[in-house]
């Protein structure tokens, strides 16, 4: 129901109650009726169950089957290996989830502990759950707002919604009537919400919403509502993982049948077929992700950008719409004189001329203001900070020392102006600032380069159009006045010589239009939410190149009114939202997600919070924003900085990038290794690996040079790239070629090296196909880094890759030369020899791949 629209008589009546509050009795029975004044929330899953659905993956399972299977064989070495691996990226999920989820506990916190009530004709300090409808509650400056209602009085009462609007200017309330049905929440200035903070002023409001029907506990309701959508990185790893799941069984059961067929007994061809899983199966991959994001957040974090789900560092990579708050992340959140109007003619700050009329202006803004400088930094309203700063703090400070104040007339709403008075070269002076509308009637003369004349109908004429110029343009305009009083019996607010007009405004951040303009080169698509007015917004996105010409913007009382349909079909074109509510801001992204897009959501209210979890990608604000923002988001800006997004999609796309070239190389090689093995299968030749050997090489030769490619730097390119399709397959057409390609070349190489120790026995073939499939792999971890050739991605640019193989290498040696170890992996009659010879064919197919790439680049280059 809308209380702002009726009279607090009216209110009081329909909520039963009085400016006298209610009893004790009356009170209780209430708290009954509507329940306890807190925010509550849904039951959350316990450390158990969460750590169990880590389980519930089908690569994983068929991993568990593997290791039974191992157990009942005899082969526990192989059991244990694979329990660690699946145990491990279980526990990282686990402490993953639970760092996720703490929105409601950070909004819980924002309530009011107690506040002071009307009851029984007294007043009471009660505990604010034990707040109930029709309770009378008294706020003064300080408080914090303990529930929604309807003020019935008050005394220059001013209220900082900031966590529910978005906007750090602090509100004037009033108690009277507002008209119309669509009123922003921002724009309701009879009533106050819970969680709201008491900037000035005192008043008294009856209560008209508790608990979960506040405003604030919808916002905790739209939370509960709102479910994390997978990454796309995790959508494509689910459905990789599904065509694995399917493919690897498969595959194990035609070779079981094959080595039952040709005689081998049942359980050594169950036993070899487990090993064929796991050597099929990317056990690292998980843990290759897992590295691959956190080196990307350990990057986003010397950038500015904290991230606090790892998934989400991907998920900035395809980002294709960004929906930015304006203030503070889009613009410097803070107001600064932009133009003036003196003598005539418009001016901008930077380029004002200097004279008669410029130097009486900054006496105006000096003299006729609150604000104050401590430490350096000046403390006030935002507009008079900006007038602070547009003299200068030592001209400031020297001029209020010089032209004490002494008497003054203070700002209200009625009046729209503030009034100083001053002795001024010996005489009595009073300095005007406020509305233009409300000072131009005042006027009889104007300061016109220096001298003072009769002002004119035209000069009238002229400052509303100035003052109408700038206001068009979203700026907050502010008229100067002064006049000789001469004594205290004069001080009335009349009989003005007009100074000027200053246009302020919250200017973009420097490197705004630069990032907007990034923005738009990667294909992304900048959209600004704000609760500020349209007009304001509009001509910042202009400016800095958000909105151009055919976009439209929109408020969010428009925005109700339009079917899903109609949002549609316009929003492609809308650039800028304004005054919009939190169910707004989820509408929005969700109707973008639907036309698959990819969305990132910027904010630092707590009214933002429910969108932040909803986009595929939350940004909180870490300067400006609530703790509940924080916690909804996925990611914390530290320097609350649009361009800084930008910078992360940068990254996340370069992560990508590494993850597919990573996986590239782990399946090329695993797909060797299966071939490898077929080709001994069908004939009914002996086995060319061990399990204990494919445990090996998929565990330790394959894991460090797939986490060095992850490490691979950014190609400047990137962000002149388009955003990938979401859709698009993980294993694209030309990435299944890379693997194939890289697949076959290793296992002729390993096939060779097998025949060549066949020569002399069974168990030589196997540690020489072994030892090639292990350097083969390492070498080709130079060739997964990129589709460039190592010659022009430079050898030394990615030391880890060097570290990799070399780690890899020694790893290999000790397997094969290191006296019981050498048993173990059936290396017994490997000496430097055959060694050499793996050495050679190992690297064959690395030295063909590279062969090629410098062909194809040397004529690209001469085309």
């Amino acid at each position: 129901m809308n209380y702002f629209d009726e009279s607090t008589e009216k209110v009081l009546s329909e909520l039963e109650t009085s400016v006298n509050g209610l009893t004790s009795s009356e009170a209780e029975s209430r708290l009954s009726r509507y329940g306890k004044n807190e925010i509550t929330e849904q039951k959350k899953k316990g450390v158990l169950r969460v750590f169990a659905e880590q389980f519930a993956d089908l690569l994983v399972i068929i991993l568990i089957v593997s290791a039974l299977v191992s157990v009942f064989t005899g082969n526990v070495e192989s059991a244990i290996v694979i329990v660690c691996v699946i145990t491990m990226n279980a526990v990282l999920g686990t402490i993953q989830h639970f760092k996720a989820e703490k929105s409601l506990d950070a909004l819980k916190s924002m309530s009011s502990p107690t506040a002071k009530v009307m009851r029984d004709n007294n007043i009471h300090i009660v505990n604010a759950s034990d707040i109930t409808v029709g309770d009378i509650v008294l706020v003064e400056q300080g408080d914090i707002v303990s529930a929604d209602g309807r003020l019935i009085s008050c005394a220059s009462l001013q209220v900082n919604e900031s966590s529910l609007t978005g906007e750090s200017n602090g509100i004037e309330k009033f108690t009277g009537t507002l008209t119309g049905e669509s009123i922003p929440l921002g724009d309701r200035k009879n009533m106050v919400y819970t969680g709201s903070l008491v900037t000035a002023g005192r008043g008294t409001f009856v209560v008209t919403s508790v608990g979960m029907n506040t405003e604030l506990g919808k916002i905790a309701g739209l939370i509960n509502k709102a479910e994390r959508k997978k990454t796309p990185l995790q959508r494509s790893l689910d459905k990789f993982s599904k065509q694995l799941s399917i493919a690897i069984p498969v595959l194990c059961l035609i070779v079981m049948i094959l080595y039952i067929v040709r005689g081998t007994p049942i359980l050594d061809s169950l036993m070899f077929a487990v090993a064929l899983a796991v050597a099929a199966i990317p056990e690292a991959l998980s843990s290759i992700v897992t590295i691959a994001l956190a080196i990307g957040t350990r990057k986003m974090a010397e950038q500015n950008a904290v991230i606090k789900d790892l998934k989400a560092v991907e998920g900035l990579g395809c980002v294709s719409v960004i929906c930015s708050d304006k203030t503070g992340t889009l613009t410097q959140n803070k107001m600064t004189v932009r133009r003036v109007y003196l003598s005539g003619k418009e001016e901008t700050a930077e380029n004002i001329t200097d004279g008669p009329d410029c130097e009486l202006l900054r006496k105006a803004m000096a003299l006729c203001n609150d604000a104050v400088y401590t430490d350096r930094n000046v403390i006030g309203d935002p507009t008079e900070t900006a007038l602070s700063d547009f003299v200068g703090m030592s001209a400031y400070e020297k001029l209020r020392l010089e032209y004490p104040r002494v008497s003054e007339i203070p700002f209200d709403s009625d009046r729209k102006l503030m009034s100083t008075c001053h002795t001024v070269d010996g005489r009595r002076t009073m300095f005007t600032k406020g509305a233009t509308d409300s000072l131009l009637s005042r006027l009889v003369s104007i300061c016109d380069n220096g001298v003072i004349r009769p002002i004119t109908e035209s000069d009238k004429t002229d400052i509303v159009i100035a003052n109408e110029r700038f206001s068009g343009l979203g700026m907050r305009v502010l008229a100067f006045a002064y006049k000789i009083s001469g004594n205290e019996q004069s001080d009335t607010e009349d009989n003005y010589i007009f100074i000027g007009l200053s246009a302020m405004t919250d200017p973009p951040r420097p490197e705004s239009k630069t990032a907007v303009a990034n923005c738009i080169r990667a294909g992304i698509k900048p959209v600004m939410i704000t609760g500020d007015h349209k007009v304001t917004a509009s001509a910042i996105a202009r400016e800095i190149g958000i909105m151009s010409d055919g976009d439209i913007s929109l408020e969010g009382t428009e925005l109700d009114k339009m079917s899903d349909e109609e949002l549609d079909g316009v929003i492609e074109k809308v650039s800028v939202y304004a005054r919009v509510s939190p169910d707004n801001k989820i509408r929005i992204v969700e109707h973008w997600q639907n036309k698959g897009r990819i969305v990132a959501m910027t904010g630092d209210g707590v009214n933002d919070a429910p969108a932040l979890k909803k986009a595929d990608v939350g940004v909180a604000m870490g300067i400006t924003g609530t703790q509940v923002s924080k916690d909804a988001a996925s990611m914390i800006l530290t320097d609350d900085n649009f361009a800084t997004i930008i910078k992360s999609v940068a990254n996340g796309r370069a992560i990508y990038a590494n993850i597919k070239n990573a996986v590239k190389f782990l399946l090329s090689g695993n797909l060797a290794a299966i071939i490898a093995v077929l080709c001994t299968a069908i004939p009914g030749l002996p086995a060319p690996f061990t399990a204990v050997q494919l445990l090996f090489i998929n565990l330790l030769t394959d894991s460090l040079p797939a986490i060095a490619i992850s490490t691979e730097k950014a190609d400047k390119s990137l962000l002149s790239q388009k955003p990938r399709n979401i859709g698009e397959s993980f294993l694209t057409k030309a990435m299944s070629l890379g693997i194939a390609a890289g697949g076959v070349l290793i296992a002729l190489a390993v096939m060779m090296s097998y025949f060549i120790g066949s020569t002399v026995s069974a168990e030589l073939a196997c540690a020489m196909a072994f030892s090639t499939l292990c350097i083969a792999r390492l070498f080709h971890g130079f060739n997964c880094r990129s589709d460039k050739s190592i010659f022009r991605l430079g050898i030394t640019t990615n030391k880890f890759s060097l570290l990799a193989f070399v780690a890899g290498m020694l790893f290999l040696v000790s397997a094969l030369f290191i006296p019981g170890l050498s048993g173990l992996f059936t290396a017994q009659m490997m000496n430097i020899e055959y060694f050499r010879i793996s050495l050679a064919v190992g690297f064959a197919p690395t030295l063909l791949i590279q062969a090629v790439r410098i062909i194809k680049e040397f004529f690209i280059k001469k085309k």
